[in-house]
């Protein structure tokens, strides 16, 4: 049947709609996912008037090659590929910035995040009444049944009550990766994000002056179609990370916080072992206190690749060893840098708990940042 002038230049105003939204993919090791993932957003989208922004942290499986592969014939598709660089809620932010789409939303590549939801999402933020559209597993008509154990599942649930604190936005899944938003909205905070951890969206409405208007859409969570999860079971982290952010971020960097806390913590350790060991009749204090030593530092790397640098956290016998045998070395500069300057400031009259903590001040900053580059940095 022959079309009318009217259904033609509906078509033709189909085929030529201009660029509205962008959806940001970050992925890791997800090959598979991607052909599937774009059949799908077209299914929800249609043929145009948005494309997919594949943010691949240097996949070892071919993720950017394969998104690359299917952007040749598709220019809907874009990668970056990004190397030396990590972490979930960086790359969310990198690809958000990257596009030159009015709205943009950032989703799971691995098909537990329904694209169906997005038009919804969209018509929500786009009528004004609402700044950010979110999917929750928690809400009403929502679940959370593709959650890998009952105790991610309670993880989340708690992280969701103190997040609420947090932002002073009631939500039922502020841990919730699948999120809209204009992307004026997200040029305007990105310098205020941390870009630290997983939870992008709850840094996003941390920082937002004035509240943002939030619409909240039931969300069913699939079981991951193929790939490794970007996330572990300590969703509960990701809280602390954004609450040290929002208290202390505007002075001093949120890794360093982090980082200081571990540290303390690493010297009740180091006491606790140093008291526990040392007996004067069978081991002499040089050896306790080495011993105290090692064990703390082995404490502190455990507890900075589990919590300060979870979204870069180094995995495998292989890379937690040589990454571990670095941190030790980074702590033996620092203790050295620790011991001359406190030594030289007590020898020129400065009162001795006074020397002391400039010396632990200056090897924790030696530390860190020797630890940021060459553990779990670009030179790692």
């Amino acid at each position: 049947m022959d079309m009318s002038h009217t259904e033609l230049s509906a078509a033709a105003d189909a085929a030529t709609r201009e660029l509205e939204l962008a959806v940001v993919l970050p992925t890791l090791n997800e090959r598979a996912n991607i052909a599937p993932m774009v059949a799908r957003l077209e299914a929800a989208l249609g043929p145009t008037g948005w494309e997919a922004v594949f943010v691949d942290d240097n996949s070892h499986d071919g993720t950017a090659e394969e998104a690359r592969r299917i952007g040749r014939t598709d220019p809907r598709i874009r990668v970056i590929q990004r190397i030396g660089r990590r972490g979930l809620a960086s790359a969310a932010i990198e690809g958000m910035c990257a596009t030159a789409a009015p709205f943009v939303a950032v989703m799971d590549a691995d098909h537990q995040h329904d694209p169906a939801l997005l038009g919804d999402m969209l018509a929500a933020v786009k009528s004004g009444d609402y700044e950010l559209a979110y999917a929750s597993r928690f809400a009403v008509g929502g679940n959370a049944d593709g959650l890998s154990s009952k105790g991610r599942e309670q993880g989340s649930r708690v992280a969701n009550a103190l997040a609420r604190k947090l932002t002073g936005t009631e939500l039922t899944d502020a841990m919730s990766g699948f999120f809209l938003l204009r992307t004026e909205q997200l040029r305007q905070q990105a310098v205020n994000l941390s870009g630290i951890g997983f939870k992008i969206m709850l840094d996003i409405l941390a920082t937002a002056e004035p509240r943002l208007r939030v619409k909240e859409f039931p969300l069913k969570f699939a079981e991951r179609l193929a790939g490794e999860s970007k996330l572990d079971h300590g969703v509960v982290l990701d809280f602390v990370a954004g609450l040290a952010e929002r208290y202390f971020g505007r002075w001093v960097p949120t890794r360093f916080v982090l980082f200081g806390l571990v540290g303390g913590l690493g010297v009740l350790v180091h006491m606790a072992v140093l008291a526990s060991i040392y007996w004067p009749e069978s081991i002499g204090f040089g050896w306790a206190q080495a011993i105290a030593t090692m064990v703390a530092m082995t404490f502190n790397f455990w507890l900075n690749n589990l919590l300060t640098y979870r979204d870069k956290k180094l995995t495998g016998a292989d890379g937690f060893f040589w990454g571990w045998l670095k941190f030790c070395g980074a702590c033996s500069v620092g203790a050295f840098a620790n011991v001359a300057v406190a030594t030289v400031l007590n020898d020129q009259g400065v009162t001795w708990w006074l020397a002391a903590l400039v010396g632990v001040v200056i090897a924790s900053v030696w530390n860190y940042a020797l630890s940021s580059k060459f553990v779990w940095g670009r030179f790692r």
